[in-house]
C-alpha cells in the first residue's frame, strides 16, 4: 500500500491532493491565486490531519518540481523537503510538463496514434517553457525556453498532429497557424493528476535526495527593478 501526498504549485494554480495506492481520498484546490504562500500550509495541515485521522501513514511526497514560476516552486518544494524530513518519508519529483500532459492523455480519446503533446507554461511575453511528448510520454523534444514565433515547431508539424495546451499556449495560438496544430482549453497543472506518474516512480525506487534536491527552474531568477518615484 501507498500513501502519498501530492503538492502542486508551479503555476498560479495551488492544489494538494492525498493518494492511497493510486485512488484519490483527499484534496484542495485553489484556482485564483497566487496564494501559494497563504494557502498551501492549511492545505497540507489539512491533508495530514486527514491521513492521520485515517490511520493512514505517510509513504512520500510528490511535489511537481518544474520549470514554473520560480516563487511558486520554491514554496512547493520547501514544503515537501520539510514533511519528508518531519514525517521521515521518501521525495518524488514530478516534472510539471510531464503532470500537464496526464489529463490529455486519460480525457481525449480522440488523439491521432502519432499525436505529439506539447505542454506550454508562460514564461512572460511571447516565451513558453515547453518540450514535445508522444503518447507514451516519452521525450521527443527536451524541455526548453522556447520563443515563440510563426516557424516554431514546424518540424513537428510537418508530420504530425500536435497538440498545444498549458497556460502558455492560449497566447501562440494566433502565432502558430498549421493545419496540424491544435490547441486543448483549460488544461492546467493540478496535484491529483500526479498520482501515475508518483505511482510509477514509486514502482521504480526513483526517490530524490531530500537534503539536496532543488526545483528545475530552466532559468535563472530575475528580480524586476522597482520604477523610481517622480
Amino acid at each position: 500500500m501507498s500513501c502519498i501526498l501530492h503538492i502542486e504549485t508551479s503555476t498560479r494554480v495551488c492544489s494538494v491532493a492525498l493518494s492511497e495506492d493510486g485512488a484519490n481520498v483527499f484534496e484542495k484546490a485553489d484556482f485564483e491565486g497566487p496564494s501559494h504562500a497563504v494557502l498551501l500550509g492549511s492545505f497540507v495541515d489539512e491533508a495530514l490531519s486527514f491521513a492521520d485521522s485515517h490511520a493512514m501513514p505517510l509513504d512520500a511526497v510528490a511535489v511537481s518540481c518544474g520549470p514554473g514560476s520560480y516563487t511558486g516552486l520554491r514554496i512547493g518544494v520547501s514544503m515537501a523537503k520539510g514533511i519528508c524530513y518531519a514525517r521521515d518519508c521518501k521525495l518524488l519529483a514530478i516534472p510539471t510538463l510531464e503532470l500537464l500532459c496526464v489529463p490529455v492523455l486519460l480525457y481525449h480519446d480522440e488523439l491521432p496514434e502519432d499525436a505529439l503533446l506539447v505542454p506550454m507554461i508562460d514564461a512572460r511575453r511571447m516565451e513558453v517553457y515547453s518540450a514535445v511528448y508522444d503518447r507514451a510520454l516519452k521525450a521527443v523534444r527536451s524541455v526548453g525556453a522556447d520563443i515563440i514565433d510563426e516557424h516554431s515547431y514546424a518540424e513537428f508539424l510537418a508530420e504530425h498532429p500536435v497538440y498545444f495546451f498549458g497556460d502558455g499556449a492560449a497566447k501562440c495560438q494566433d502565432t502558430i497557424k498549421h493545419p496540424n496544430a491544435h490547441f486543448l482549453p483549460n488544461i492546467q497543472p493540478i496535484a491529483r493528476n500526479m498520482f501515475p506518474l508518483a505511482e510509477k516512480r514509486i514502482a521504480l525506487g526513483n526517490f530524490e535526495d531530500v537534503a539536496y534536491f532543488e526545483p528545475f527552474y530552466l532559468k535563472e531568477f530575475v528580480a524586476s527593478t522597482p520604477k523610481k518615484l517622480l
